[in-house]
């Protein structure tokens, strides 16, 4: 990178909270936040964020008329912009927002799609299209603080909040503006989404203390759920006296697909993307990675291998946060930031509860976090200690 990015602000909502004191105390207590949720037709397990954070939701939906018709997704979004953009006490109206999302308004489109199925001549809602395309997003956000920059909203997988920070961070470098609002938002706690992911034979049962095993590499079956949140970081240019977090570098990679929702053996992606955000870097510097590591079999080992061919015997500490709040898809990789910023900040590893023999960093002074989605779309960040 040509020069340091300061991550100024940050705003977040999962099932861990809203507010650092608590989502920090919800890091630290070994349970987790899942648990199984009725669908109708079926059940599974998700993790949900609580009846406060919904409560504060619905403040906002009412905050304006136009918000009443919006989907879920762009309300958690709107929420953790206006609570990202008040810590870095921007004043701005000219910075740019990259927001992205793996499923979109998926709440309102299995809605929508419900009505037009059932209406005997096929029409569906006037607002169905605006409230769907995955563009609203960021534009519900810019109406929400009055921006005048571009607004992006995008879709990569689960990779798609990485990729917001590598887009923000091109257009500060490029001169283009001094500062980005990034992220990802997901609601996918809905009926035919969890259907989805059943259908890939992957996700978790509820029969185990900890449903999913991330990073257990003994386990006899994949253990990944899903579950909602969303998280936005304010980009600026340059070292600031008020960042929690330094971007130091960035990597991305693309692997050739051998199937749908294949990653290759020792992850030849995540080699490609560790190595570019390493340049420069000696790689006995990193205290710990934030994995993606989603709890199927494939998809934690074949990460963990990756390591392994970039780090040797030296590996960093490693750790997750899927164990405990799920696979939270297109926001999963600013959820992992904002625990690196975490473990930065308080100088504590966040470890994994069940797993025996964790690696304790001394110090934790640079922490990579990396993530995936279907189509072998890795992105890794670099965050070095204030």
């Amino acid at each position: 990178m040509n020069e340091q990015i300061s991550i100024t602000g940050l705003g977040s909502i999962s099932a861990l909270g809203s507010e650092f004191a608590e989502i920090y105390e919800n890091y630290q207590n070994p349970k987790h936040f899942l648990k199984e949720e009725d669908f109708g037709k079926f059940s599974g397990i998700v993790s949900s964020i609580s009846d406060d954070l919904e409560q504060k939701l619905e403040e906002i939906r009412n905050s304006d008329p136009k918000y009443k018709s919006i989907d879920k997704s762009v309300l958690f979004a709107i929420f953790c912009a206006r609570n990202a953009v008040k810590q870095a006490n921007w004043n701005i109206s000219n910075f740019g927002i990259n927001v992205g999302s793996s499923r979109g308004a998926t709440e309102l489109f299995e809605k929508f799609h419900e009505e037009f199925t059932k209406h005997p001549l096929g029409k569906t809602n006037t607002l169905s299209s605006p409230t769907t395309t995955l563009g609203n997003i960021a534009s519900w956000i810019a109406h929400d603080l009055q921006t005048e920059g571009p607004t992006i909203s995008h879709s990569i997988a689960c990779s798609t909040a990485l990729h917001s920070i590598l887009n923000g961070i091109a257009w500060i470098q490029s001169g283009m503006s001094d500062a980005f609002l990034v992220g990802g938002t997901e609601a996918s706690n809905t009926p035919f989404t969890v259907s989805q992911m059943k259908a890939l034979k992957i996700y978790a049962e509820p029969k185990k203390d900890y449903p999913v095993r991330t990073l257990d590499f003994e386990k006899e079956k994949n253990g990944m759920v899903i579950g909602e949140g969303a998280a936005m970081m304010c980009l600026e240019k340059g070292k600031k006296e008020n960042a929690l977090a330094y971007i130091e570098g960035v990597g991305y990679a693309t692997e050739v697909l051998k199937h749908n929702v294949s990653i290759s053996t020792n992850a030849d992606c995540f080699q490609k993307s560790m190595k570019m955000a390493l340049k420069g870097v000696n790689p006995e510097e990193i205290d710990c990675i934030v994995m993606h590591a989603p709890g199927t079999k494939k998809g934690d080992s074949s990460e963990f291998n990756a390591i392994e061919k970039i780090f040797g015997e030296k590996k960093p500490a490693l750790t997750s946060n899927k164990w405990k709040i799920g696979h939270t898809l297109g926001a999963s990789g600013a959820l992992s930031m904002e625990l690196a910023i975490l473990m930065l900040q308080t100088q504590e590893f966040i470890t994994i509860p069940f797993l025996s023999e964790q690696k304790i960093p001394n110090k934790i002074n640079k922490i990579l976090v990396n993530a995936v989605g279907f189509g072998g779309n890795a992105v890794s960040i670099l965050l070095a200690r204030n």
